[in-house]
């Protein structure tokens, strides 16, 4: 097995070359996932914002549904950032009756929960699991998580006291991982390492 784990970033549509530079900066190697045959062999995938209807019916367009649906339910682990998050979610809240979901993890979001594009902030938020203080996160036209699971975990909120104060913003059920935010813009790139941790732990198991 080679040391360095090959991550799959989802390149349909939406923000991708932030994430592959946070990943190869994490020690990953990477590859841009357009077709079913680029997910062989993946240690894990990343799903990045952008336009979540558009990136479903792509996926659906492209033969890339069912595929990934598979790979989820085997443990491949994932990492979903706002658009990502969405398409992650067993529920959508706002969205197009003809937009799909993976239901990797057991949460509700609701589409631009946080306003338009001119509503877009950046907050400081404490992450369970990412050490060395808060994380800065940039939020654009994100969504938010209206109803928890019971085998999910919270691993933020917003807690800065505005109007979105206590939305959950960052959740984890087993090998899938889904943030309402953009890490990959920031420079920081503790999310991401976070992510390669998760999927390390998932390849020492063995098959």
């Amino acid at each position: 097995m080679d040391e360095n784990p090959l991550i799959g970033v989802l390149a349909l549509q939406g923000g991708v070359v932030e994430h592959v530079r946070m990943l190869e900066q994490g020690g990953a190697r990477t590859r841009l996932v357009r077709r079913p045959e680029h997910l062989e062999g993946l240690d894990g995938l990343v799903f990045p914002g952008g336009e979540s209807t558009t990136m479903s019916k792509l996926m659906e367009l492209g033969g890339m549904l069912e595929p990934l649906r598979s790979l989820i339910r085997d443990g491949l682990p994932c990492f979903g950032t706002c658009a990502g998050l969405i398409l992650l979610a067993s529920e959508i809240l706002d969205t197009r009756a003809d937009a799909y979901c993976l239901q990797a993890v057991d949460v509700t979001v609701r589409r631009n929960a946080f306003g338009r594009q001119v509503d877009s902030f950046e907050t400081d938020l404490d992450v369970a699991g990412v050490a060395d203080g808060p994380v800065h996160a940039v939020f654009i036209r994100a969504p938010w998580v209206e109803r928890v699971g019971a085998d999910v975990e919270v691993l933020a909120r917003v807690s800065d006291g505005g109007p979105a104060d206590g939305a959950v913003v960052a959740v984890r059920q087993g090998t899938v991982l889904g943030l309402s935010f953009h890490p990959e813009l920031t420079g920081d790139d503790r999310l991401h390492r976070y992510f390669l941790r998760m999927v390390a732990g998932h390849r020492a198991i063995p098959a």
